[in-house]
């Protein structure tokens, strides 16, 4: 699917050709609609086939009077799936014409763009249109790194009263979304560092200021990432050791109780022989046995009570 969109007084707004500084939003695009691109726009194909591979990573390029910049964006994926959140690459293509954005689906960060909650967004100002752009993907990094980690105390709540493999399996899977951001955040660490590195954004200062704020922004994610991951993974150590420990007091307790219980027929053994016993023709024999029984089972219990293995 292609979008084209051009900033106006009113906002953006559709227009339905390529028009110079009008910004072009491909999602996960038909082959026809890579070539069309790719002929009337004189892209090269690698820029718009390489960020609808789920697998590629951060970088940037620079071809026929092209830039790539591929960054990982976060991306909901819903609470029924394995990796509630996960990263995507996203493309950006800045010509001198254009500035094209390419992804494999739709996610979240190019609507707030759409939405108009970014003050002064500008589809001609190319460079500074790119700058918003990683602001918003930082940015949607923090907010999703405070959703997992409400969801997180949730889950630590259910398991201090419940104990089940399911809010178990819940904190995993935020283990493993946790992994991806760090992953995808330090990448595009590496991306922002080459962006400095260029004189792309010295011609205008207010620029380059935008872009320190990009990468305090994305390092400031990157330290709330570790944070959440090393609070996790103590959590899920800790939680393994009490279901642990709660394993082994049940054990503890069949263990006790088994003992106990086995004293009646230890003792019943004895009288049941075909040999002369004690009290055999007593005509309350079976109470004084049950009684030794009883008196035999409260002994060893209280003994098991006293080492705390009840």
């Amino acid at each position: 699917m292609i979008t084209i969109l051009k900033s106006t007084e009113l906002g953006l707004e559709t227009v339905n050709s390529f028009i110079q500084g009008s910004w072009i939003n491909v999602i996960d695009p038909s082959p026809e609609e890579i070539a069309r691109l790719q002929i009337e726009l004189n892209v090269p194909q690698d820029f718009l086939v390489s960020p609808l591979d789920l697998d590629e990573r951060a970088r940037t390029e620079k071809e026929e009077g092209a830039i790539l910049i591929l960054i990982r964006i976060p991306y909901y994926q819903g609470e029924t799936s394995d990796i509630p959140y996960t990263t995507i690459p996203l493309g950006i293509i800045l010509t001198e014409r254009f500035v094209i954005t390419v992804c494999k689906a739709k996610n979240d960060i190019v609507p707030e763009l759409l939405n108009g909650r970014i003050k002064g967004l500008s589809t001609g100002k190319k460079n500074r249109f790119l700058l918003q752009l990683l602001m918003s993907t930082a940015s949607k990094y923090l907010r999703y790194l405070r959703e997992i980690n409400k969801n997180v105390d949730l889950l630590e709540d259910k398991l201090q009263a419940s104990m089940r493999n399911q809010e178990v399996l819940g904190l995993l899977k935020y283990e493993k979304s946790l992994v991806y951001f760090t992953t995808a955040l330090r990448a595009n660490e590496l991306v922002l560092e080459r962006l400095q590195r260029s004189q792309l954004f010295k011609t205008y200062p207010e620029d380059e200021d935008l872009l320190d704020d990009v990468v305090i922004e994305n390092r400031q994610a990157i330290e709330m990432t570790n944070i959440a991951n090393d609070i996790l993974s103590g959590m899920m150590d800790a939680f393994a050791s009490i279901i642990s420990n709660n394993l082994n007091s049940v054990m503890k307790f069949l263990a006790s109780m088994t003992i106990v219980l086995t004293i009646p027929g230890l003792v019943s053994s004895f009288f049941g022989m075909n040999v002369t016993l004690p009290l055999e023709e007593h005509p309350v024999a079976f109470l004084v046995i049950v009684a030794m029984c009883v008196g035999v089972m409260a002994l060893v219990a209280l003994i098991f009570v006293r080492r705390d293995w009840f």
